[in-house]
């Protein structure tokens, strides 16, 4: 983290640093942003320009707060950024899936695609367990009022009183919020996920996808163990 100045952690980087130290390094080396197409499917873009990290992690928590209501309507959400600290370190990551079962239980749904029409090893298949079950750790936290406020800034250094930049602001008022700072954007999401009542998760499932046909190679469902989880994050 000192090495290239991080204030925080992606939780694929933690899993793929468990499956691969190498690739670790070289993915914080040459980062290059991906766009899902799935989450096209269920809701349209919108395009806000940021330049501080202030404005981006405002972004998140618009981001957040736009699902919340989907959630509690028991619809499914693409797409969910989440973060929290775990053993002392702030980390962050964006679900695939969230949706309920028809027996009500929150599900949580990763996708992997593979070049090959063939699963990946065993191996591989650890990182993405350890990935997913991060996941819930976050997730469940967060609606349970465990990550807070205080948390992020003494991980981001950022300042709460930070006036939102332009764009953010315009797209904070035309959602209907009446925010002017960092901080009371900040305020509003922990807020709106402490009175939401979301559940925890329940359930958690990779699915496999070959690349190029799109064809579903597998459906894996995770067992959850937190002393596991625990053990490697400490690790």
């Amino acid at each position: 983290m000192e090495r290239f100045h991080l204030k925080y952690l992606y939780v694929t980087d933690l899993s793929t640093q468990n499956w691969c130290e190498l690739q670790t390094v070289y993915g914080k080396e040459q980062l290059a942003p991906v766009l899902d197409t799935r989450e096209l499917e269920l809701r349209d873009l919108v395009n806000i320009p940021s330049t501080v990290e202030a404005d981006n992690w405002a972004i998140t928590f618009l981001n957040i707060i736009s699902v919340i209501p989907t959630l509690q309507s028991e619809r499914h959400i693409r797409k969910l950024p989440v973060f929290g600290e775990v053993e002392g370190v702030l980390l962050v990551g964006v679900i695939d899936e969230l949706h309920y079962t028809a027996k009500g239980e929150l599900e949580l749904v990763e996708f992997k695609t593979c070049r090959h029409p063939v699963l990946p090893l065993e191996a591989q298949k650890k990182k993405d367990y350890f990935q997913v079950s991060l996941y819930k750790c976050i997730f469940d936290a967060m609606v349970q009022g465990k990550v807070t406020p205080a948390s992020i800034i003494h991980h981001t250094k950022l300042c709460p009183e930070r006036a939102l930049g332009p764009s953010v602001l315009k797209h904070a008022q035309q959602e209907g919020f009446s925010v002017k700072s960092f901080g009371d954007l900040m305020e509003l999401v922990f807020l709106s996920l402490t009175l939401s009542h979301l559940p925890v998760i329940d359930i958690l499932k990779v699915e496999y996808i070959h690349q190029e046909t799109a064809t579903l190679l597998a459906i894996e469902m995770i067992a959850f163990d937190e002393k596991e989880v625990r053990g490697k994050v400490q690790h």
